[in-house]
């Protein structure tokens, strides 16, 4: 029984991608990647009709790297009230209310 080859999506890129650069023929690509014809035709017809959807995951995902990090600036905006309001109670009180404070 013979074993599938398995390729990656790297190695099926840069295939399709040196085969439409047209620097290699056809025949040369075939014969270097022991490939048949048909086989890269269904690489290139893949890659050509996903590279939109390609183009537009990077805008999603700019989308949603601007939702996270409007969300952690606004973290960050009630951590530091957080921390803010204790030290500023601190100043309104006066070094004798502060150490018996302290000493309770």
């Amino acid at each position: 029984m013979v074993k599938r080859r398995r390729f990656t999506r790297e190695c099926k890129a840069e295939v399709v991608i040196e085969a439409l650069s047209g620097e290699t023929s056809q025949a040369e690509l075939y014969r270097h990647h022991n490939l048949s014809a048909d086989q890269l035709s269904k690489w290139r017809h893949q890659l050509l009709e996903n590279a939109a959807s390609l183009l537009e995951s990077t805008d999603k995902q700019s989308d949603a790297s601007i939702e996270h990090i409007t969300q952690f600036k606004q973290l960050v905006g009630r951590l530091t009230l957080v921390l803010e309001i204790p030290h500023s109670a601190l100043g309104y009180l006066t070094p004798v209310e502060f150490q018996q404070q302290n000493l309770s």
